[in-house]
């Protein structure tokens, strides 16, 4: 069984490159949510194709994946046999630890789960000399779930067109927080999101926006300037959301509650001229990463979000 991790972007992969196989139009920067979790079981059947069941074991939250969702999992299989040159067809498990289809990323998590349990199932029946490349692995993913291909990084990745690569920065184990406003399943996925996307008049200059932030953003970690990091981080997800907003049709993913959870993060900042970077995928949740310092402000945070939302926090200590 492989596991593989969720992801949160600071400078978002929105808009795909047409018949590319998910390449993006703009490089993106993700930090790994390691306690965000997919597992994948491969099991060898004999059937005359491939199935998919939801895997079940303590602590795993059952995934309910819909015929179209089962075809999309089980076609990146199909390539990754294909790729291997593997006839055998397999019993697919999955679930997650988290919440599915609500803006946690729960598509990278799965494919890139997928890519490396398929890569160590394969490998053993027909070993190739690239099986452990980390950036081929990166591109196969890629072509299932466009951000699966960062999950397989740790703790940031950059994606910029074939695969991601990790990156080094010093600013590492920070404290999460996922302040859960909706757990329903999105009525746009990302996928479509892509598509709409284009159809914005924002999206004209979206590129040069995207990479000048990611330029801000590196140089903003690598000296540890955490004020100027939160606000480019705010201004992306912010710049994202207004692609979805004037799209044709229009559609957005922020909620009252959404709302409600950034005013009192920047309430909370305007007080204390401190916080967390504070970000949103293409859902309504809201993702909160703190300084590793800052453990008792995480506490705070916690504390006052879990009073009315449902809350998802995961502290790390520094070994």
């Amino acid at each position: 069984m492989a596991s593989a991790p969720s992801n949160i972007a600071l400078i978002k992969y929105m808009g795909k490159i047409e018949n590319t196989g998910n390449k993006p139009t703009n490089a993106s920067l993700s930090y790994t949510l390691d306690h965000l979790r997919t597992f994948v079981r491969l099991t060898p059947i004999e059937s005359l194709s491939d199935q998919w069941q939801p895997l079940k074991g303590d602590g795993l939250q059952e995934i309910t994946l819909s015929e179209k969702g089962q075809a999309r999992f089980l076609k990146h299989l199909q390539n990754l046999k294909s790729k291997w040159g593997v006839e055998q067809n397999f019993l697919v498990e999955s679930a997650n630890n988290f919440p599915s289809d609500c803006g946690l990323a729960s598509s990278a998590s799965s494919f890139a789960a997928l890519t490396l349990a398929a890569a160590e199932m394969f490998q053993k029946l027909k070993p190739q000399p690239w099986g452990a490349d980390m950036k081929e692995l990166s591109s196969l993913s890629r072509q299932g779930s466009g951000s699966s291909c960062r999950s397989l990084y740790t703790p940031w990745a950059l994606w910029k067109d074939e695969f991601a690569q990790p990156m080094s920065l010093p600013v590492q184990d920070l404290h999460h927080i996922c302040v859960i406003v909706e757990d329903t399943k999105k009525e746009v996925s990302s996928s479509e999101a892509h598509k709409l996307v284009t159809t914005s008049p924002r999206f004209e200059g979206r590129i040069e926006r995207a990479e000048m932030r990611l330029a801000d953003l590196s140089q903003a970690l690598q000296f540890d300037d955490w004020h100027m990091a939160r606000q480019i981080v705010w201004d992306e997800f912010i710049d994202m959301h207004r692609l979805f907003e004037t799209s044709t049709p229009a559609f957005g993913y922020m909620t009252v509650g959404s709302h409600e959870v950034l005013d009192e993060c920047q309430a909370l900042w305007n007080k204390w001229q401190d916080g967390p970077l504070v970000t949103m995928d293409a859902g309504a949740n809201v993702h909160l990463l703190f300084h590793n310092s800052k453990v008792q402000q995480f506490e705070q945070y916690k504390d006052i979000f879990a009073k009315k939302f449902k809350v998802i926090a995961h502290q790390v200590v520094k070994k």
